[in-house]
C-alpha cells in the first residue's frame, strides 16, 4: 500500500509521565517483530505477558535513569517513540541487579537468559567511537506508513547531532520488511548477529555535518 502524506506531528522529549503511553504503543509496535517471538517464546502461552513485561521494566529502567526518550505527538497522541541510550549511559538498564530480578520474575529465567544474550550480542557488534545506540523504537500500526517513521527517525538525527562528541545512532531489526526503509533513510548495514533462527541486521546513521547542530 502507498504511504500517504502525513500531518507534521510535534517532537517533543518524554519523561515517566508518559511511561504507560509508552509501553502500550512499543507493545503494539514489537508483538509481531520476529526477533521478539523469538526471545520470548510466541509459540508458547504467555508470549504478550512476556513481552508486556519486558516492555514495562526497560520503559520503567530507562526513565528511572533519566535516559532520553522521543516522542512524537499527534493531536496530544503518542504515535511515535524512540529511545535512546546515549554512549556514556549504554550500560544502564540491562545491568540494573534489580531490572534482572524483575525480569527473571515476570519473564522467567529462559527469557531474560535469551535477552541478555542478544543485548551482548547486539553490543560486540557496535561500531567502535561513540554512538547512539536506539534499544527500542516504533510507530503505533495504526500510524504506520504515513510518514510518520520518517519523522521519527528525523527528530532523533537531529537531537543526536546537536552531541559534537558522538559519531551517530544505531539500531538493529530481524524484521526484512524494516530493512529498505531504514537503508532509505541513510542507515548502513555494519554487522548482523544470530538470535535464534532470526538473522538480525544492525544498522548506523552517521552524524549529518549541520550548522543546526547545538554549540554548547
Amino acid at each position: 500500500m502507498p504511504e500517504t502524506t502525513a500531518a507534521q506531528a510535534q517532537v517533543c522529549l518524554l519523561d515517566a509521565g508518559y511511561s504507560r503511553e509508552v509501553r502500550s504503543l512499543l507493545y503494539h509496535a514489537y508483538r509481531h517483530e520476529p526477533t521478539f517471538a523469538y526471545l520470548f517464546e510466541g509459540q508458547r502461552p504467555g508470549y504478550e505477558r512476556r513481552l508486556r513485561v519486558l516492555l514495562r521494566e526497560w520503559t520503567r529502567q530507562h526513565f528511572f535513569l533519566q535516559l532520553p526518550a522521543i516522542g512524537l505527538l499527534l493531536e496530544d497522541r503518542l504515535v511515535g517513540v524512540a529511545l535512546i541510550a546515549p554512549p556514556h549511559r549504554r550500560l544502564g538498564v540491562v545491568d540494573s541487579w534489580a531490572w534482572r530480578l524483575r525480569m527473571m520474575l515476570g519473564a522467567g529465567l529462559r527469557c531474560t537468559r535469551r535477552y541478555l544474550a542478544y543485548q551482548a550480542a547486539l553490543s560486540s557488534c557496535l561500531p567502535s567511537g561513540n554512538v547512539h545506540v536506539l534499544p527500542l523504537l516504533g510507530v503505533h500500526p495504526q500510524f504506520q506508513g504515513q510518514d510518520y517513521g520518517e519523522q521519527l527517525l528525523q527528530a532523533v538525527h537531529n537531537w543526536c547531532a546537536e552531541d559534537p562528541h558522538t559519531q551517530g545512532v544505531v539500531l538493529d531489526s530481524g524484521n526484512p520488511h524494516y530493512l529498505a526503509f531504514y537503508q532509505r533513510q541513510g542507515y548502513q548495514e555494519v554487522g548482523e548477529i544470530a538470535v535464534g533462527p532470526i538473522l538480525e541486521k544492525v544498522f548506523f546513521h552517521p552524524n549529518p555535518v549541520s550548522s543546526q547542530a547545538l554549540s554548547g
